[in-house]
């Protein structure tokens, strides 16, 4: 098994112990590239057929193509795709100029929670990575929320040599990170040997392209000629910038995503 193979493996073993240990899950899918090899492994875990229902949380102010791209990929695929917003919170005109972190509370964790409920799902499965952002690295494999998805980042278990704790108290709510444990390259290289069809945002287009997806006006671009999928590796090996370098929300509040996680944030 090379590194890819190995990768794969454990997060196709995460993805089918959560769908064993757990009642009813969902599967967030944000339509970037983390959450799009998610579903990739979710299809390859269950032999071509994903048993759960994929959620995205739409703020409304998504960027136009990622919408479009939701909508073809869903419907090629089969997807059985729960869209949700946060309506009231919309129609009280929230939006970014109301403050980063308030508009991403409201339209977001509040909106994911509203899903939850609704639905009744009593874990999620999402596509973060640790190395992508600081508070994503304090996450365990199965993280447990309490019953308003609340995180308690200090008191986490250690998971060791693959043994997950899978045992939550009843009503508690639990997140799954299958791809935990890959880097950005990692994602590349792995979306280059599956050839996984990925929105064209990702790639270079008059010197400016996306390294990471989110609302349109809080989503930078950066300089870049890459084009193809092993340039934007070669660029990755280069690059001393981090990964969420364009994201307004980080730059308003250097603790901003641990903010936000720690009351339910995806």
């Amino acid at each position: 098994m090379d590194h890819l193979d190995r990768l794969e493996a454990q997060s196709i073993y995460i993805l089918r112990e959560a769908y064993k240990k757990f009642g009813k899950l969902g599967m967030l899918w944000s339509i970037g590239k983390d959450s799009t090899v998610l579903l990739w492994l979710a299809r390859k875990a269950f032999f071509g057929y994903c048993p759960f229902q994929f959620i995205h949380v739409d703020t409304t102010y998504k960027i136009p193509a990622m919408i479009e791209y939701r909508d073809k990929i869903a419907k090629e695929l089969g997807l059985n795709l729960i869209v949700h917003t946060n309506e009231e919170a919309v129609k009280s005109g929230m939006g970014p100029s109301k403050g980063r972190l308030v508009c991403c509370k409201a339209l977001k964790t509040d909106a994911l929670q509203q899903v939850i409920n609704k639905y009744e799902f009593e874990g999620l499965i999402l596509g973060i990575r640790r190395d992508e952002e600081g508070s994503r690295s304090k996450e365990r494999v199965f993280s447990e929320r309490n019953r308003d998805s609340k995180w308690d980042y200090i008191n986490q278990p250690p998971e060791l040599w693959d043994q997950f704790k899978t045992d939550f108290p009843k009503g508690n709510h639990i997140r799954v990170h299958p791809i935990l444990h890959w880097n950005e390259i990692d994602i590349w290289e792995y979306i280059k040997r599956e050839n996984i069809p990925l929105i064209d945002l990702y790639f270079s287009k008059n010197g400016k392209r996306y390294r990471s997806l989110g609302c349109a006006e809080c989503t930078g671009t950066i300089d870049s000629n890459a084009s193809t999928i092993d340039e934007i590796i070669n660029e990755l090996k280069a690059t001393k910038t981090s990964e969420r370098a364009g994201r307004a929300q980080d730059q308003e509040d250097s603790y901003a995503m641990q903010k936000l996680r720690k009351e339910g944030y995806m």
